[in-house]
């Protein structure tokens, strides 16, 4: 697919000459901190080291003082406590955390996960009635519930409050809960607006160790829950996310609780335990990064809620026992295998759909139906599909009598809002700009898809239909070293809104030795075309075709991640191509 490459703005060229004069570091790196937003050398020391101490006050959110007064009413009155929580892996880290805390604090606690089949998104009437049947008198709900108003007035006529810890957009009624903890409240004034609903979660902790003068050191031990749920739920590693998701990455590699430490072993990541004196230290034989959390871990959490049930998730999370936490990671593992294999199945029905249909391949937007596919994975297929043609997508089947499904979005283009649209047409829906879920009677399906295409159509120009890379720099190969690669490494952890910086270099070429490996892939070794003393391995996926015209010797402007490869027990610089061009005649040489 052809790739539009779009140049980031460089920084102000006085202060990144600040930036290199005060921190002792190349044009390069200075202009990738002004790029991100960081101008003096106080900016640069609090991005290269988050601090804890950054954190904000958790009592700036609105509501949490009203939270915490009803936490202390459960305390004193020894109600019995339900921590609710959605079915994927933001509820479930959600409810692992608040769960392990309150219990760990005294309270009478229990916890419960929808199921996706039979109560689908959010807050249930049946998730209210089993705690009116055992006996709780307060529901936490977790990643949901902002826009249960019924339900929570449901939950109040049979003596149950609610106190609602959420990051979705609100509706324009909020529900009658105690308190409604959510920076995207308009009238929430909390100074990160971007967390995940874990990190609600955890603030909402974090005020209560600090009314109870409970030590922070004592809640760190949740932040490898609030970083799972920040890498996998895609919210911005920026801000407070950014300091949480850093502490949370540490503690993942130096002492992962015991479901990771199985969800790891059965992902092939090895462990070491070094013991030093009366102490021990485990790590794994290369250092987890937020990727390994999206593409590892986040995947086996989230496969009991989309095949089975995520209870199993959350007791993996809250086990404190290595060898029932083997156990139950290896049911983990299977249920995901089988997730693969339906994964795998449905998108290519999926993409044969469009395939044969020339209606479908003209489209601005997709909507696909089929009552027959499994609803856990109607999520993914919509992200896979949105990958291969690069078109809004929803993906629908049938559940419980409605249509339901979920929607993925491309670059500037706000789905969340085009279905909001499309409202009178839904049942329920909610989400954020580039995901959301939604569901439907079947009569209303086709006015649906027909609306639905007129607002893409009317919205997305030509140019949005072409996924664009973004570059942040221009490089010469012949500065790529292993100094400069560690400082990237510095930037880390990745994710939105703070992306492993992509360069661009012009007119490289191949020593004479590029092969394909792995099906279409090229490996490379890379050299500048006048200064053949600096090669540089690389790989470039998907990109087989141009394999005869670098034999020929022909140049290419290639933009690239900067990489550490490791083989044999060796490790090596390697560039991983996201795409490559034949170099125009016209083009800088210097490059």
């Amino acid at each position: 697919m052809e790739k539009r490459w779009v140049i980031k703005e460089p920084g102000d060229p006085e202060i990144v000459q600040s930036l290199i004069n005060q921190l002792k570091v190349n044009k390069h790196i200075a202009n990738l901190l002004v790029q991100r937003g960081i101008h003096s050398l106080e900016e640069a020391q609090v991005f290269f080291e988050p601090k804890l101490s950054d954190l904000h006050d958790p009592f700036l959110m609105k509501d949490m003082e009203v939270a915490i007064a009803r936490l202390d009413i459960a305390a004193t009155k020894g109600e019995k406590v339900l921590v609710y929580g959605d079915y994927d892996v933001d509820g479930t880290t959600a409810i692992a955390l608040l769960y392990t805390f309150l219990k760990k604090q005294g309270f009478q606690v229990g916890f419960y996960t929808p199921d996706r089949y039979i109560e689908g998104y959010g807050i249930s009437y049946k998730g209210i009635d089993y705690a009116a049947d055992n006996g709780y008198t307060l529901i936490i709900a977790l990643d949901c519930g902002i826009k249960a108003v019924d339900k929570v007035k449901y939950a109040l006529n049979k003596g149950i409050d609610f106190i609602i810890c959420d990051h979705h957009i609100p509706g324009e009624e909020l529900p009658p809960a105690v308190a409604i903890l959510d920076p995207k409240r308009t009238d929430c004034h909390y100074p990160y607006d971007d967390l995940s609903g874990c990190g609600v979660g955890f603030k909402l902790v974090q005020a209560y160790a600090k009314k109870k003068n409970i030590p922070f050191k004592e809640i760190e031990e949740y932040l490898d829950l609030v970083v799972i749920s920040i890498a996998s739920d895609i919210v911005n590693i920026t801000g407070e996310n950014r300091i949480l998701a850093y502490y949370g990455l540490k503690l993942i590699n130096t002492k992962p609780r015991p479901g990771i430490e199985a969800i790891l072993k059965y992902s092939n990541v090895n462990k070491n335990t070094e013991n030093n004196g009366n102490t021990s230290h485990t790590f794994f034989t290369r250092e987890l990064t937020i990727t390994d959390l999206v593409f590892l871990i986040g995947p086996r959490i989230n496969a009991s809620g989309r095949i089975e049930n995520a209870k199993v998730s959350v007791e993996l999370l809250i086990c404190d026992n290595i060898d029932e936490a083997m156990s139950i990671g290896k049911c983990i593992d299977n249920t995901n295998t089988e997730r693969k294999s339906l994964d795998s199945q449905i998108t290519s029905q999926a993409i044969n759909m469009i395939k044969n249909n020339e209606l479908l391949q003209k489209s601005k937007s997709t909507v696909l139906y089929n009552p027959d596919w499994h609803k856990g994975v109607v999520g993914i297929v919509a992200s896979r599909v949105t990958e291969t043609f690069y078109r809004p997508t929803i993906i629908l089947t049938n559940s419980n009598g409605l249509v339901c499904g979920s929607a993925r979005s491309i670059k500037k283009f706000d789905i969340y809002d085009a279905i909001s649209s499309c409202s009178e047409y839904l049942e329920h829906f909610g989400g954020h700009k580039y995901a959301a879920g939604l569901s439907l009677k079947y009569e209303n399906l086709e006015t649906f898809i027909k609306k639905f295409e007129q607002i893409a159509a009317e919205t997305i120009e030509d140019e949005m239909l072409v996924p664009e890379i973004e570059i942040d720099d221009t490089l010469s190969i012949y500065e790529i070293d292993l100094k400069f690669y560690k400082k990237l490494t510095s930037f880390a952890p990745f994710g939105p809104g703070n992306m492993s910086p992509i360069f661009r270099s012009f007119k490289v070429v191949d020593n004479g030795f590029a092969k394909i490996v792995g099906g279409n892939h090229l490996r490379l070794t890379l050299v500048h075309p006048h200064i053949r003393g600096f090669p540089i391995s690389a790989i470039a996926f998907n990109q087989g075709h141009f394999l005869e015209d670098l034999k020929k010797g022909k140049a290419f402007d290639i933009c690239y991640h900067i990489g550490l490869n490791e083989w044999n027990g060796k490790s090596f610089l390697q560039l991983n191509i996201k795409d490559m061009k034949p170099s125009e005649e016209n083009e800088d040489e210097l490059y």
